[in-house]
């Protein structure tokens, strides 16, 4: 499913040719999931909670903001490159209005974890208070997702995780307090 909807056109996908590459009915594709935003949707709501799953594993035991958000950057950079169908299927072919309307475009569990940290950076004095959190986290995602599109758009010449300290190192002196 990943290689139909990330290498082609969402719109031009269809659910027969899902159910063709899966080797099942497409009646059984459609009444489980009724429609190819829903499968899509679906399968994508697994893979980011396994991406949640991931940062929050590795996020225990550093106490450190810096590390911690050093880290975050990081796993996604290395989830997205090795998970390359994924990255192309989010970034490029799926319509963001599309899953923005669908409730799996919240990532709740992902998104309370990054502004529980981000706002404890802020009440330590660490991050920019000025600033609500969540438009940090804009700032941060809004990276991730260009440097996916802009690694897609460049061949995939170099990996995604080796920049994740370059960008990090922008990231946070755009997040920070002045000194």
């Amino acid at each position: 499913m990943l290689d139909i909807f990330s290498n082609a056109d969402f719109h031009q996908a269809t659910l027969r040719d899902v159910a063709k590459r899966a080797g099942v009915s497409f009646s059984t594709i459609y009444k489980h999931y009724g429609s190819k935003e829903r499968l899509v949707f679906a399968f994508v709501d697994v893979w980011l909670g396994k991406l949640t799953e991931r940062i929050v594993d590795h996020l225990q035991g550093i106490e450190d903001l810096k590390e911690k958000l050093r880290k975050v950057l990081w796993l996604q950079l290395d989830y997205y490159e090795r998970h390359p169908h994924l990255g192309r299927m989010l970034f490029l072919t799926l319509p963001m209005a599309t899953w923005m309307a669908d409730e799996t475009f919240e990532q709740k569990k992902m998104i309370h974890l990054y502004l529980d940290v981000l706002k404890k950076g802020q009440a330590q004095g660490i991050l920019n208070p000025n600033v609500r959190a969540g438009v940090l986290l804009d700032f941060m995602l809004g990276l991730v997702q260009r440097t996916v599109f802009m690694w897609f758009q460049r061949g995939r010449r170099e990996g995604l995780a080796a920049q994740a300290n370059v960008l990090f190192e922008l990231v946070w002196r755009g997040m920070t307090i002045e000194k």
